[in-house]
């Protein structure tokens, strides 16, 4: 029983209780029969000629069984029971994505070799590993060197992304660090986003030399869209095998060993006027540290949507049964089980 109501949810449960009347009811049943005899009730001779009183209990026992199954089935119509779905409502889960910007250094000394093939490539690779993991997320791309160009807009396209962040050069445009506007253009592409979170992240290895908006003041455009920015000032400490210019007969890079300088006040201050966090990474293996924990720190929302499910009753269906029981109790005593006392 319990089995094949677990089908079923009411909207009246307590009346359930009225089922305990069942159990109670058989015990009176019981009692009474041991301490009074009925006598057999047949409608005619004729049709149940030669039946024994052995038969008699059967036929009192099958009437007062069904009455038994009518008052059940009467019981759960009363607590209006309905298909079960499961639950009342239903649930949707969904993740609110967010709306990232990278913001990528490709100035000359972005070629410096203490990282692995050099820092450039190597930030190119993990920020692609980094796209790979924001599912739900929308993410661009901003390179900046002397100049900030949007290299990729704001995409949900794991494949486009990918491919514009494999196909990013450097030297594209004039030399030298534009840290500002490389902040101000990933700013600007965020500005008119409505998604609930958006986020900058900053990598570079230098210092502002280029550009007409000041790190900091592109800083306070972003405190006030909202838009946190996490920092990463990329090199080793000390020095750094970095190209210093172009051999004129090959058209090569000349090589040298150079004082890695990274304005990391800057960056720190830029992180924390706005609510992000400042990284070093001095290494391959350090800047996919950094990537993985702002890829833990900017964990998309899961919002929870419930509602109603309008489930049909079915007590009309138990309901019917037990009135058709009880006819078929009244029909069958009054043709065939016809009291003689």
């Amino acid at each position: 029983m319990s089995n094949w109501l677990s089908k079923y949810q009411f909207n009246d449960a307590i009346i359930l209780w009225g089922l305990t009347l069942i159990p109670i009811a058989i015990v009176i049943y019981i009692f009474f029969k041991k301490s009074k005899k009925e006598p057999l009730n047949i409608s005619s001779t004729s049709l149940f000629h030669g039946i024994n009183n052995g038969y008699s209990k059967y036929i009192t026992h099958g009437k007062f069984g069904l009455k038994l199954i009518a008052l059940t089935l009467l019981i759960i119509g009363m607590a209006r029971p309905q298909i079960s779905m499961n639950a009342h409502s239903e649930t949707e889960l969904y993740k609110e994505g967010i709306d990232i910007i990278i913001s990528m250094d490709a100035s000359g000394s972005m070629l410096a070799q203490d990282f692995s093939p050099n820092r450039f490539k190597a930030s190119k690779e993990l920020a692609i590993d980094f796209v790979k993991d924001r599912k739900t997320d929308r993410v661009g791309l901003v390179i900046f060197e002397g100049e900030a160009y949007t290299q990729c807009p704001l995409t949900s396209d794991r494949d486009i992304m990918v491919e514009l962040i494999e196909s990013a050069e450097q030297g594209v445009v004039e030399q030298g660090t534009a840290l500002g506007m490389g902040l101000a253009t990933a700013i600007n592409r965020l500005r008119e986003s409505d998604a609930p979170s958006k986020v900058v992240i900053l990598l570079t290895d230098g210092v502002n030399t280029h550009g007409k908006i000041h790190p900091l003041n592109a800083a306070e455009i972003a405190k006030d869209f909202n838009i946190r920015v996490y920092t990463i000032g990329v090199g080793t400490n000390g020095k750094a095998k970095t190209p210093v210019a172009i051999d004129p007969f090959s058209g090569r890079y000349i090589y040298d060993y150079v004082d890695v300088e990274i304005d990391e006040q800057t960056l720190k201050t830029i992180a924390q006027e706005t609510g992000g966090q400042y990284f070093r990474a001095t290494d391959n293996q350090k800047l996919k540290e950094v990537y993985r924990e702002i890829n833990e720190m900017e964990k998309a929302k899961i919002k929870t949507i419930e509602y109603d499910v309008d489930l049909p009753e079915k007590a009309d269906i138990f309901i019917l049964a037990a009135i058709a029981l009880l006819f078929i109790e009244f029909i069958a005593n009054k043709l065939i089980f016809k009291s003689v006392s």
